[in-house]
This record gives structure tokens, sequence and C-alpha cells, in this order.
């Protein structure tokens, strides 16, 4: 017989389904891939999960409709949910309360972490991107759609106009705490 006690086997830890929420230019993919990575979770950015339709009429300099996006984000939230208890953090604007509702349908538990910025902090960080097929002139557009997020959603909120490692560093804390 050994002397030291036998551990019971730790129930499997289930780790968190976020959706990195918030206007262009808050930092939805960069703040995303570092929040995943810390919490030891995969990352996907869904503007990669767009149909072609969409991303061309947003490099066109056309907003998308509702009829456009309730595809997209049905597939976020079967990203989401068929990550089972394994997490995954995904980058998506959900602006509106209905399309953070549309994700939660497919996915109950996501927690929504909503990278707050004021316009002028992010028409600046937009103005510098070469790489990306959203112009800085729907910002206003992304401005006048965004719901803020309401008690009963499970939220955290984080001023992006930090450095990065405090960004993530808040967002981590956060997300722990819900």
């Amino acid at each position: 017989m050994s002397d030291t006690p036998s551990e019971s086997p730790s129930p499997t830890r289930r780790h968190p389904h976020v959706v990195v929420m918030g206007v262009s230019g808050a930092g939805k993919s960069t703040i995303g891939a570092l929040v995943a990575a810390s919490l030891g979770v995969p990352f996907v950015d869904g503007d990669s999960l767009h149909p072609l339709t969409n991303v061309e009429k947003m490099a066109a300099g056309h907003p998308l409709d509702d009829d456009d996006r309730w595809p997209w984000l049905r597939t976020v939230g079967a990203a989401l949910a068929s990550a089972g208890d394994g997490g995954l953090v995904i980058a998506c604007s959900a602006l509106r309360r209905s399309y953070r509702d549309a994700i939660r349908e497919e996915a109950p538990e996501t927690v929504f972490l909503h990278l707050h910025g004021e316009r002028d902090v992010l028409a600046h960080r937009l103005e510098g991107r070469s790489d990306h097929f959203m112009p800085a002139s729907l910002l206003d557009s992304q401005f006048a759609t965004l719901e803020e997020l309401q008690d009963d959603e499970r939220a955290v909120v984080v001023d992006v106009d930090a450095e990065v490692p405090a960004i993530v560093d808040a967002a981590v804390e956060g997300i722990g705490a819900l």
C-alpha cells in the first residue's frame, strides 16, 4: 500500500466559447488570437466564414444587410457549438442583439468579449490597414448598428485604448470571472 493519497481524476475542464465582438478596427482578430492562446483554445477569424458574396460586397464598400448576415451568423454559432468542451475563440462583429441571439441559438454558452473603443481611435487604426476588405468608410455604419450588451448577456467589455498585453489580460481575467 502506498503512503501517497490517491487522487481522484479531475473533472473534464470545459473551455469557454468566446465571440470577440466590436466594430472594425477594434482588434478582434489580433486580440482574439492572443486571448485564445492564453486560454489554450483554438482561434477562428469569423471573416473566414463569410461566403464569397459577402466578402465581395464589403470590399466594394457596401455594408451587409441582414439577409447577408443570417447564414453567416448561423455558421459562426455552429462553429462554436462544434468545439464542444474544447472551447473556441472566434472573431465576429456581432453588433446587434439579434445577431448575438442567433449565435446563442446554436451555442447557448457563448461569452461575448466586446472590444470597445472610441470612433477616433478606431478610425486611426483602420487608416493604417491595407490587408482587410472592410474600408474605413463603413465604420460609421458599424457604430450606427452597434447595440450595447445587455445585463442578461454573458459578456465582458474591454476598452481597446490600451497596450495589447493589458487588453488581453483584462479580457482573460473577465472571461475567467464569469
